[in-house]
């Protein structure tokens, strides 16, 4: 929560106004810097609380990091989209939130598959 409301007022103030082109460009930033970044260190985070060692932490990512991307741009831009054109900024965050208690399970269910 904390994490990702923070990355959206930095968003707007990096790309301030309301409209579709401004909605795309933060959609853009948003899934081509945050999203990679943050499932990395998911992955990475969980595997290490889960005791894996570094090379099978390492070993783990390499195998799940691509799929879960390629899932992740399959959910988000749609769903950033609508966020970022039709939601202020103080509700977006629980807007998110809301997508994302499936897309956490999901993320969980990758995590922990050995």
């Amino acid at each position: 929560g904390p994490v990702v409301g923070s990355w959206y007022r930095i968003l707007d103030w990096l790309i301030p106004g309301n409209t579709k082109v401004v909605a795309v460009k933060k959609v853009i930033l948003d899934q081509g810097c945050f999203a990679p970044c943050f499932l990395g260190c998911f992955l990475a985070v969980t595997g290490a609380t889960n005791g894996l060692s570094v090379q099978d932490n390492w070993s783990k990512i390499q195998q799940d990091y691509m799929d879960a991307l390629m899932t992740n741009y399959c959910i988000w831009p749609p769903v950033q989209i609508v966020n970022f054109y039709f939601v202020p900024l103080q509700h977006r965050l629980a807007v998110v939130q809301c997508v994302a208690i499936i897309w956490n399970c999901y993320l969980s269910w990758k995590a922990n598959r050995m």
